[in-house]
């Protein structure tokens, strides 16, 4: 029997954000295999918040956690096999690893950053790609990193994010009228408050609209950063703060549309979890979204809000069916399990 492949499980003490989702994701997937119990072992540090598996045992090694946990007692139990780090990073003396690395936005837009938590990433990719097999998320992130890494694009897989998680999930509809959103058109944004996320180009295309039922709910950690100060210049904008998945299924089901105007992608998942609820999405006419939304989507410029504002009155306005179905078949083109049967075949091609 062929030595178990090692789950780097560092992210299951992390926040669940993008990266995180597609790890637990991509874990839920492996584990569905028959063979999981013999072919796969999840190493976590201790306190990780353990996932539901059905078959993969967990092993918990070491003391701590975080890069500390990664580069020491991760390293030591993976010393002898095969490694999967699923988040972009993992024990840069080791081998026979595949990482996934899920966007170049440390190289590209580093003023998005603080300045040493970038350096330390873009330090850790370049160790990586001297010893690691790589993959990513998209076309375009693949092509940047084999820029910026000078590596063959063809030496970097692409396993890209799903979003048939959100089948499993029951909607909680509750949350419509504990946020006083029944009766009345919004719009919704998912992520977190970075400048990449360009939340302040929203503010300005609500601003351009005078509907004054209309609301903009921003689900993520912005409360405890924005405070009041969205309130105070909109008062139609809603901090949602962070919200489970079953009452983020119920506000897109609700909505006029998905507002995703980040400036820099690697993929973009929230557009696939709205197309998968037959929510429309108004997204940035940038590359990785393009991949991701195709024509589904009605795109603008991320820096024009007047743009942005044209869309969502449109939207408010009227319906496009025809975009729903092709958000539908966007879907479709990426699953959880695919991307997983990638990984899982790069990770096994690993040997001494």
């Amino acid at each position: 029997m062929a030595e178990p492949i090692l789950i780097n499980g560092r992210f299951l003490t992390q926040p669940v954000s993008g990266v995180q989702r597609y790890a637990r994701e991509i874990l839920h997937a492996l584990d569905q295999r028959p063979d999981a119990a013999e072919r796969y072992r999840l190493v976590a540090p201790p306190g990780a918040d353990h996932p539901e598996l059905t078959r993969i045992p967990v092993l918990t090694v070491g003391q701590g956690g975080g890069h500390v946990w990664e580069q020491t007692a991760l390293a030591w139990a993976a010393r002898k096999g095969r490694l999967l780090s699923l988040c972009g990073s993992g024990p840069v003396t080791h081998d026979r690893q595949v990482v996934v690395i899920h966007d170049a936005a440390v190289f590209r837009r580093p003023e998005h950053f603080h300045a040493g938590y970038a350096a330390f990433h873009r330090a850790l990719g370049r160790r990586l790609a001297a010893r690691a097999k790589l993959a990513t998320v998209s076309a375009f992130s693949r092509d940047e990193l084999a820029d910026v890494l000078r590596l063959r694009p063809d030496a970097i897989a692409v396993a890209p994010n799903g979003a048939d998680h959100v089948e499993r999930i029951a909607p909680d509809a509750s949350i419509i009228a504990r946020l006083g959103l029944s009766g009345r058109p919004y719009f919704v944004a998912l992520g977190n408050l970075t400048p990449n996320k360009n939340i302040g180009v929203m503010v300005r295309a609500l601003a351009r609209l005078s509907d004054p039922d209309l609301r903009l709910v921003l689900i993520g950690a912005h409360a405890s950063i924005f405070g009041r100060a969205a309130e105070a210049i909109d008062p139609r904008i809603i901090l949602a703060g962070r919200r489970s998945d079953a009452e983020a299924k119920a506000l897109l089901r609700g909505a006029r549309a998905l507002l995703f105007a980040s400036l820099y992608e690697g993929f973009g998942v929230p557009p696939l979890e709205a197309f998968a609820n037959d929510c429309p999405v108004i997204a940035s006419d940038i590359p990785a979204v393009h991949e991701v939304c195709a024509d589904a989507a009605l795109h603008f410029d991320p820096t024009d809000d007047a743009a942005l504002a044209g869309h969502m009155r449109a939207v408010l306005h009227g319906s496009d069916p025809a975009r729903r179905g092709a958000g539908r078949a966007r879907v479709a083109a990426y699953r959880w399990a695919r991307s997983a049967e990638i990984l899982d075949a790069l990770a096994a091609s690993t040997s001494r």
